[in-house]
């Protein structure tokens, strides 16, 4: 699981980034609003820890930002702002979660993990006349069940999970393949041949978009 911190006071990124990376996620770090927006614009996280009080962008108006496109991915404030106005605020900002600084490390990373089984509890995902029951783990296409392999399941549900956002090829590989080292991205391009000949798209069912030099985009039509 990939975790972005904003953050802009040095010495909690750092404690929060070993902290974490040593409970097993991969760490990216941001320390001020732009730099976070930016990064959430070319990849994607499973999750965000937002600190209210940065520069250029602040918190609040970061939160905003990230939820006019995305509205699945948790964000937990991080903040020293604990008014119950404010606390209003941030949650209506589009924040899932709210944790007072300064924290206990043990406190938040069992929140994290709450939020990371409320995602999966969304188990039903849709693109045209394609579903994905997660709980079950099948692909229906019209109703009828698609037989893909492991890696083929994933790479569809993470198109899906990411449905409107152009997802490149590194990106892929460092999210669905784990590689985070240089590695031949043409075999994204086989699995995905093999996805859409098992799916069998139509001319009008053409949900999957290639992006030619770049990577993919799912879409409804």
């Amino acid at each position: 699981m990939h975790i972005l911190i904003v953050e802009d006071e040095l010495g909690i990124v750092q404690f929060l980034q070993q902290g974490l990376q040593e409970e097993g996620y991969q760490i990216t770090t941001a320390n001020d609003g732009s730099k976070g927006f930016e990064l959430i614009q070319e990849r994607n996280f499973d999750l965000i820890l937002l600190d209210w009080m940065l520069p250029k962008i602040n918190g609040l108006d970061l939160c905003k930002a990230i939820r006019v496109k995305d509205q699945t991915t948790p964000i937990i404030f991080l903040t020293a702002k604990d008014t119950v106005q404010e606390t209003i605020e941030g949650l209506k900002a589009g924040a899932n979660d709210y944790i007072k600084k300064p924290f206990s490390f043990e406190e938040l990373v069992e929140r994290i993990k709450v939020h990371f089984r409320n995602q999966k509890s969304l188990e039903v995902l849709t693109l045209g006349t394609i579903k994905i029951d997660l709980s079950k783990h099948i692909v229906l296409k019209n109703e009828e069940e698609v037989a893909l392999t492991q890696r083929e399941f994933e790479l569809l549900t993470y198109l899906i999970q990411n449905k409107g956002k152009v997802c490149t090829r590194n990106q892929i590989l460092k999210d669905v393949w784990e590689i985070n080292f240089e590695y031949d991205t043409g075999v994204i391009d086989v699995f995905m041949n093999a996805i859409r000949k098992k799916l069998n798209l139509k001319i009008e069912e053409d949900y999957i978009k290639t992006i030619r030099g770049i990577g993919y985009i799912a879409n409804d039509l």
